[in-house]
């Protein structure tokens, strides 16, 4: 309310160009606000790989100002600056390689972005900077005074929640008083911008100008609406914007309650005449301002220049991590309700898998497993055995994974909350005790996360002789962490509730989930002795989360729009650098038609988390429940996905060591194909796999776009070329989804599913390799153990580069660091595209070893099958055609 205020126009702050400072780090300098005089301190710096960064925070405030910590995986290098320029009222600095100047002007004061002489971005020259230094309190009326405030003026003080507001009940009281930041930025000949997850939105962010701001602020809420602008679980503040030659990004770094503005117009940019006869012209050019509004903290801004998205991507994992990689059973099939009833409903359920052929590695238990809602313990009487029924599923080569929320039962005889009572280790309400609120176990007490102390101790409670009953095969989900608060104000924690360090929650509450996460991963690799890679699935999320695990889309319904509104969700979030998200299939409340259950399994078979997960009243949804057919067909997608595993890791692995996002939107790939910029009903899968979900009841065709007007596609399972890429109706049938291969690219593949990820281990590969039009193909595989840390610590892993040019397939290796062995071996090939049938084909292995080849080739379709190959996959190899 307090900054809307404030509209565009001349900014009220000047820079004082006489106090520049210049050190090898940052160029500083003082702001001045022309009515209230306080100073602010700007910082600017240039940090290596196209990355500025623009700090202010107050010259001399009251106390300390909440700067996110924890996130930035180290303190970023930065590069000297240089100031080219410094008169009449501006200041100029160019970086080390001159392709970027900063032009810094006075009064008002804004900044100014170039790279190549265009104006990318500029700040503040909307004039929205907004920065609420720290007051002290206002004087508690005394008689004589009280009758002089005005009335008018506690009014105000009121609408405006300086020092404290009210929601219902609910009082916030800001002990602090208002530390509101806010600031203006225009992105120059952008129209297109994405990013800023989690909403139930569309995948281009739309303009406010409806009231309506996107809000990060996490929050549980059954049952999102689907376009709708509120923030729920997670936040993760970027923004990326692009157009064809361009793509650049907003990192706001700010851990409280943010708003952000969008508005697209078109600007009038003068184009110089070329001779003094032409008179100048103006061309109108899109510009998309983007006004950010946190509640407290600092500015503290990362402007990404890419100039590529994969530039971008990188940028943003250099600062915030990459995807940790995870353990291979984690990227099979999870099967979860709200909730399994006990150890025979895990065996049944379990043993339904097997008897039906459906491959599943993982099984899940929610909040019903535990003794009373007490979590690390187990119901007495529904798990007499945990430990046996691990046992039974190891035997199986399956995991289990628990729900571990941060609210702890408050009851004196529960070990977890009498020794967190006791150490301090409850976030306090803001008269100093430990905070109280109602959740699943009823009154409880909330873990302070932010505390580096309770994070080592809570990582501890996951040791196996501490965790009784649990056992290596057993991993964690953290819910309920926004954090969850029942009958709280908007159901979670009061804004001055007091954390570690005294800092209010208002200040850190966007990282509550973040910290929860990356506690429990820690807990894991610990009770391994540092050996093991953990699997964590998390609600709420903030910038850096995939250095921890998986996050997913919350409390779905089982309905055809949420069906469709996951893909955009998915695609957001993995811009954001969190590559492991999914959805849960078949929607989580309420109970899907058969159709809408099949749809949902064969979308998420080619989504990053796999999940079937259904609400405590929905019907029991296992995938043999539908009837006959539809076992059948979401049997063929789940052991679609199993085949397809080989490049899902690999996929990872580019995610973990390259910052490229697993799930990526069409523009991505196509950064100069216009009509993808907008495109949300399907995705590519890395770069080679272009999915189409069927998102529509009794659909009969689909409209798909293949881009690219250089480009071949392939179908996925019939392998035939499709006509000229463009807009294709394809005809659809319940039993698959449209899927492409992209020419140029080879996928590795199993030539079969098993019963889960470890069953698979020994199975031979395929390869998928689909021609372009230089008739050319690469590709690549990744293979480690799947489950330990060996590949980063001892250089256990393969990465083989496969090859097709000039009618030759080659297998070489892309990192000769990497050492590990496998009895695996290449049993097929199919080429796509092979224009004419070969006479014949011949294998040579390093050694010189020639073999001829068996094939077959289908005039039909051009696809060229090379079958009975034995090539081992970590030897180098040929195969020649001719």
């Amino acid at each position: 309310r307090r900054q809307k205020l404030l509209h565009p126009g001349k900014s009220l702050y000047r820079a004082l160009l006489d106090s520049v400072t210049l050190s090898d780090d940052s160029v500083k300098f003082q702001i001045i606000h022309e009515e209230n005089k306080v100073l602010l301190q700007v910082e600017i710096c240039e940090i290596e790989g196209n990355i500025f960064r623009l700090k202010i925070d107050e010259v001399s405030p009251l106390r300390e100002r909440h700067k996110v910590p924890d996130v930035l995986i180290k303190e970023p290098t930065t590069q000297r600056l240089f100031i080219s320029q410094k008169e009449a009222g501006i200041l100029v600095l160019t970086s080390v390689n001159e392709d970027y100047k900063l032009q810094v002007t006075a009064n008002p004061f804004q900044v100014e972005l170039q790279s190549k002489g265009e104006t990318v971005l500029s700040m503040n020259s909307n004039g929205l900077l907004y920065f609420e230094h720290l007051q002290l309190p206002p004087r508690k009326p005394t008689a004589e005074n009280e009758e002089a405030a005005s009335d008018s003026s506690k009014e105000k003080q009121e609408a405006l929640g300086l020092w404290q507001e009210k929601f219902g009940s609910f009082v916030d009281i800001k002990a602090h008083g208002p530390s509101s930041v806010g600031m203006d930025f225009s992105l120059h000949g952008f129209d297109h911008v994405y990013g800023i997850p989690q909403h139930t939105e569309a995948l281009l962010l739309k303009n406010t100008s409806d009231g309506d701001a996107y809000r990060l602020y996490n929050l549980d809420i059954f049952g999102h609406k689907i376009h709708d602008k509120i923030g729920i679980y997670g936040s993760v503040p970027l923004l990326l914007a692009h157009k064809p030659n361009r793509t650049s990004g907003i990192f706001w770094l700010n851990s409280s309650e943010t708003l952000v503005d969008i508005s697209t117009k078109a600007v009038a940019e003068h184009v110089p005449s070329r001779s003094a006869a032409e008179t100048a012209k103006q061309r109108a050019v899109p510009q998309t301002n983007v006004r950010w509004m946190s509640e407290s903290g600092i500015i503290d801004v990362f402007l990404l220049m890419g100039p590529t998205a994969f530039d971008v991507f990188k940028q943003f994992a250099q600062l915030t991590g990459t995807q940790a990689l995870p353990p291979l059973f984690s990227l099979g099939y999870h099967q979860c309700r709200w909730n399994y009833e006990d150890e025979q409903d895990i065996k049944a359920v379990d043993a339904g898998f097997d008897e039906h052929d459906i491959p599943y590695d993982v099984i899940w238990l929610d909040i019903e497993h535990t003794d009373g809602k007490r979590y690390f313990t187990w119901d007495k009487k529904r798990f007499q055995n945990p430990r046996k029924m691990q046992e039974h599923l190891r035997k199986k080569k399956r995991k289990l994974v628990v729900i571990v929320d941060p609210h702890i039962k408050v009851d004196p005889t529960y070990t977890l909350y009498s020794q967190a009572k006791e150490k301090g280790y409850f976030v306090k309400d803001r008269n100093g005790r430990d905070f109280e609120g109602i959740c699943w176990p009823g009154s409880s007490c909330y873990l302070d996360f932010t505390n580096p102390e309770v994070r080592k101790w809570y990582a501890d409670q996951f040791a196996f002789k501490t965790y009784k009953g649990s056992t290596n095969i057993l991993f964690v989900w953290n819910d309920m962490n926004e954090p969850s608060v029942f009958k709280g104000a908007e159901l979670t924690m009061q804004k001055d509730a007091v954390h570690y360090n005294s800092w209010e929650h208002r200040e850190v509450h966007n990282l509550y989930g973040f910290y929860q996460q990356m506690a429990t991963a820690e807990g894991l690799i610990r009770r391994s002795s540092g050996k093991e890679r953990p699997f964590v699935l998390t609600r709420s999320f903030f910038a850096g989360s995939q250095k921890y695990g998986a996050v997913w889309t919350g409390d779905n319904t089982a309905e055809w729009g949420y069906l469709k509104i996951s893909i955009p969700m998915l695609l957001t979030i993995s811009m954001a650098g969190i590559s492991f998200c999914g959805a849960d299939v078949g929607g989580f409340i309420g109970d899907p038609e058969p159709e809408l259950l099949v749809r949902w399994y064969q979308a998420g078979a080619y989504q990053p988390f796999f999940r079937g997960h259904s609400n405590m009243e929905s019907k029991r949804r296992e995938p043999w429940l539908f009837g006959k057919k539809n076992t059948q067909i979401i049997r063929e997608a789940i052991r679609e996905r199993y085949v397809l595993l080989p490049y899902l890791y690999t996929l990872f692995y580019r995610a973990h060591t390259a910052a490229e996002p697993v799930m990526r939107p069409l523009w991505v790939e196509f950064p100069g194909e216009i009509e993808t910029f907008g495109v949300e009903n399907e995705y590519m899968l890395g770069n080679a796999l272009l999915v189409h979900p069927v998102t529509e009841q009794e659909a009969k065709a689909v409209s798909v776009l293949l881009p690219g007007s250089e480009e071949i596609w392939y179908d996925f399972r019939k392998f035939k070329r499709m006509e000229d890429p463009g807009i294709l109706k394809i005809p659809v049938t319940l039993e698959n989804i449209p899927v492409f291969q992209r020419g140029g690219t080879v996928i590795p593949l199993k030539t079969t599913a098993g019963k889960s990820t470890e069953w698979m281990i020994h199975i031979s590969y395929e390869l998928h390799v689909a021609l372009d039009t230089e008739a050319c193909a690469t590709g690549e595989l990744y293979l480690d153990d799947g489950h330990s840390f060996q590949y980063l610590h001892k250089k256990q892993f393969l990465c083989r580069k496969f090859t097709f040019h000039k009618n030759i397939l080659s297998s070489s290796c892309t990192d000769e660091s990497g050492k590990y062995h496998t009895t695996c071996v290449v049993e097929r090939v199919i080429v796509l595209g092979f224009v004419q049938q070969p006479t014949f084909v011949t294998a040579r292995s390093k050694d010189g070893k020639e073999k001829e080849v068996v094939f077959t080739y289908d005039t039909k379709t051009s696809a060229l099958t090379l079958e009975n190959l034995a090539l081992s996959v970590d030897a180098d190899w040929e195969i020649c055609i001719n």
